[in-house]
């Protein structure tokens, strides 16, 4: 079993900065993909940024909205993946899931998740 749990969410304005974490427990967050995912009410969860198993060379992707603004990592001594997300929009608005995949390559599609943290929100105002 797999326990993630979100931390480091908030409001901020448009142009600032949040770092989100994801601490888990159970199992190592090395050994296969680790993601983000996003939902706005009324809408369905959205990819956000995936990274890869070491194994795989800790390959990252992201969506395209946040590429250059949002930046994934992991630390593997604390078990714990983090999301940097800069210039922040009024758009990035939702809460933030972490997620465990069940294959090691950076998959982007929800049903290849299934473990989910409890979410955070991140609050962007203009």
């Amino acid at each position: 079993q797999v326990q993630l749990v979100e931390s480091g969410g908030g409001s901020v304005q448009a142009g600032g900065s949040l770092r989100l974490s994801c601490a888990a427990s159970g199992r190592s967050i090395d050994t296969l993909t680790m993601g983000w995912f996003r939902q706005v009410p009324g809408k369905e969860r959205e990819f956000v940024a995936a990274m890869s198993s070491t194994w795989t060379g800790g390959r990252t992707t992201y969506t395209n909205s946040v590429k250059g603004r949002f930046t994934i990592s992991r630390e593997s001594a604390k078990n714990t993946m983090y999301l940097q997300m800069n210039s922040l929009k009024p758009e990035d608005t939702a809460v933030y899931y972490c997620a465990r995949a069940i294959t090691a390559d950076p998959v982007t599609a929800e049903k290849q998740y299934n473990y989910w943290g409890q979410g955070t929100q991140v609050t962007v105002s203009s």
